[in-house]
């Protein structure tokens, strides 16, 4: 099941496998094909939902840390190895566990979400795509208050 996954987050151009929900993204691809993972034009509209999906942790959820982000990302109630996750997360980023991270700084959550692009998709991911994703995210309507002061 781990290939299927990786296989569909570059198919669809979605590496963090955001699953299809109501919400209406920016950059979605007008054909849906995946029945439970939504498909976007670009791996820059790709990266710009995860980045804002990872806002809203912070701000909806007061999840802070990598460790609190993993957990919700991948629990082990949806059949993740949440534990190998969150190592793989942490050796690839060479973040700790409980480094706070803050939705606002690119050097927090480019390297975050490039590896964990790089653990649902299997490959490494393009940087260059991760940084237009960055640029689309910084241009989204932001949460009415941010949950760091720094």
């Amino acid at each position: 099941m781990e290939k299927l996954n990786q296989q569909r987050g570059l198919r669809n151009r979605n590496p963090l496998n955001i699953r299809r929900t109501a919400d209406l993204w920016q950059g979605l691809a007008e054909r849906q094909p995946d029945p439970e993972f939504f498909t976007f034009r670009s791996m820059a509209y790709g990266y710009r939902a995860a980045f804002i999906v990872l806002r809203t942790y912070c701000h909806k959820y007061r999840l802070r840390t990598v460790k609190e982000i993993i957990r919700r990302w991948a629990p082990p109630e949806d059949g993740n190895d949440t534990e190998d996750y969150l190592r793989r997360v942490c050796t690839l980023t060479g973040f700790s566990p409980d480094k706070c991270l803050n939705p606002y700084k690119p050097e927090h959550m480019g390297p975050l979400v490039a590896a964990m692009s790089r653990v649902e998709c299997g490959t490494k991911p393009v940087m260059h795509q991760i940084k237009e994703g960055w640029a689309l995210y910084m241009g989204a309507p932001e949460e009415p208050s941010a949950c760091f002061t720094d």
